[in-house]
């Protein structure tokens, strides 16, 4: 990775008030980063591990610009933990929580991020969760602004017995169990936990 392919990244999948800033992170501890097909179990991670000279962090494509700097900082702030302290500490623990927050606040400004974003990103960076995924409020606004938003939507806001799309298979929507809500594949009648939070499509709502 040299500053010069980072740069031409992040000015294609990042809000462009933050290549320089993020491009800045990178100068001080280098990692090597990857942008990577859609994975379903993650939006992007940090390794440290293996015989790489450099960390690696690694984000999803499909993740619209503001998600993307978002998921980006998440990431460096687990590298300045393991510069600091290495494996001693919780991954998401204290240590992390103020780490994301500081390197956020240089970027919670309208040159950056939307106002509608901004508004709930200066809540959620108070006491920054897991994952973003894990604050429906913070996670509804960011999609506001997804590319696909207009021929998907959110399963937790469908009514139940609703009939949708997800991952080329159709569900019938049933009760919720916590984060997950318990769906019956159409085809085979199995039950399967979905995220409450997962995008689905094609959807034709329950008249019940």
């Amino acid at each position: 990775m040299d500053v010069e392919k980072l740069n031409a990244i992040l000015k294609e999948y990042a809000p462009i008030g933050a290549v320089d800033y993020c491009i800045s992170l990178w100068k001080k501890s280098p990692f090597d980063f990857k942008v990577t097909k859609k994975r379903n179990t993650k939006v992007g991670d940090f390794t440290s591990k293996g015989h790489r000279r450099n960390p690696r962090i690694t984000i999803n494509q499909d993740l619209n610009p503001y998600l993307f700097l978002q998921t980006f900082i998440h990431e460096v702030a687990h590298l300045h933990v393991y510069i600091t302290l290495g494996n001693k500490v919780e991954p998401h623990g204290d240590e992390w929580k103020r780490t994301f927050s500081n390197l956020m606040l240089p970027l919670l400004a309208e040159h950056v991020f939307p106002q509608d974003i901004l508004i709930e990103l200066h809540r959620h960076m108070a006491n920054p969760k897991a994952s973003s995924y894990a604050d429906p409020k913070l996670i509804e606004v960011f999609r506001k602004h997804d590319k696909n938003r207009a021929i998907h939507i959110v399963l937790s806001q469908l009514p139940e017995g609703s009939v949708f799309n997800f991952h080329g298979r159709y569900f019938k929507k049933g009760k919720l169990r916590r984060t997950r809500i318990l769906c019956q594949e159409i085809k085979s009648k199995r039950n399967y936990l979905v995220p409450a939070d997962a995008l689905v499509s094609n959807v034709q709502l329950s008249l019940l």
